[in-house]
């Protein structure tokens, strides 16, 4: 008869509804998806789901729980099971779509996906989840609140210049617009403020902070949005890695001589990371040789501005993820002494101390 070795709950998590799917793995290593369930995704729903899966799976076998990074509906769940001991892991959506492709399945319904991830926890290794660094979880809600403020803010902006554009502009609608710009200017400044008091409390991540930016044309805002949507790149294994999860690794669809698609970014990533990124790439591209060599290089291979920028956001970030692993300044000598374009070869393994 054959063992079960492993056992895997793969959940597709949605707003409102946890789809799961159990599986298992034998010992002659042939895996087996054998039930599905949704539960609502709040506290009673969690609650139903472990009673579920305990009448349905063996105590005496190892027990993971899987599921994707899918924004912030996840976290409830995965601090749940944490707190009732249970073996976690999250894992990038990028890598649980690449793998979903290599099955044989040709629709993609909650419950496929939940397949998905089941089978690919049941065929990987996969590491526990740690609950994030309550400094970097701090710091993602006040940098997505700051970015929620500006573009309210860009709103109100846009609403007054039509408003003075017109042929008769209403002065009361033109005060009360100027009111609400002076407030979210306020509020800016206000969480920028409670920014600096959190790094100020941390050491390590303020001495971090500092070292990210002396990257040309990188401040603290940018350092700070990418070390918190990271976790303190908790999950970033290496550069490539690192570009996947922002969305910013190239998708390219070609095959002989009558297929061949445009190489366009996924984009299928952290938005605020690629936000957070764009500006200081134009800074750098104005101000830096270096960034202006790889601009003007990019640009002559296919001559498209915003591709070429691109390459410069993908050069900043991974530039970022290199100084946090060596823990040394930015060098703009570095090149030259070393001879070589990249300062840091693709490897993995822990930052060093």
């Amino acid at each position: 008869m054959k063992k079960i070795v492993k056992q895997v709950v793969g959940i597709d998590v949605a707003h409102k509804e946890l789809v799961i799917c159990l599986g298992k793995m034998f010992d002659d290593w042939t895996p087996q998806i054998y039930d599905h369930k949704s539960f609502a995704n709040s506290t009673k729903g969690f609650l139903a789901l472990l009673a579920w899966v305990k009448k349905n799976t063996q105590s005496e076998t190892d027990l993971r729980f899987v599921m994707e990074a899918t924004g912030v509906y996840h976290e409830a769940l995965a601090y749940f099971l944490n707190e009732n001991n249970h073996a976690v892991s999250i894992v990038l959506p990028t890598k649980i779509s690449n793998y979903a492709r290599t099955l044989d399945t040709k629709t993609v319904t909650d419950k496929t996906a939940s397949e998905a991830i089941t089978m690919f926890g049941l065929e990987r290794k996969l590491t526990d989840w740690k609950r994030p660094d309550p400094i970097y979880k701090d710091l993602k809600q006040l940098t997505r609140e700051r970015d929620q403020v500006v573009q309210m803010r860009t709103m109100a902006k846009n609403h007054l210049h039509a408003e003075q554009s017109e042929a008769c502009p209403n002065p009361e609608s033109i005060k009360r617009i100027k009111k609400q710009i002076e407030f979210f200017n306020k509020q800016i400044l206000q969480i920028q403020s409670e920014v600096r008091a959190l790094i100020k409390k941390d050491n390590r991540v303020k001495n971090t902070t500092d070292l990210i930016c002396t990257i040309p044309g990188v401040g603290l805002q940018t350092a700070v949005t990418v070390l918190a949507e990271t976790n303190g790149f908790e999950l970033i294994r290496n550069k490539k890695q690192l570009t996947s999860y922002a969305g910013l690794d190239v998708r390219e669809k070609q095959s002989g001589t009558s297929v061949k698609g445009k190489p366009r970014i996924s984009k299928r990533g952290n938005k605020f990371i690629r936000k957070a990124i764009h500006l200081p790439a134009l800074t750098t591209i104005r101000h830096s040789d270096r960034y202006k060599a790889i601009f003007a290089r990019h640009i002559s291979k296919h001559g498209i501005k915003m591709k070429a920028a691109v390459a410069v956001q993908r050069k900043i970030l991974e530039l970022i993820y290199t100084i946090y692993r060596t823990n040394k300044p930015y060098d703009p000598t570095y090149l030259n002494n070393q001879g070589a374009e990249k300062l840091l070869p693709e490897q993995t393994g822990s930052r060093p101390s």
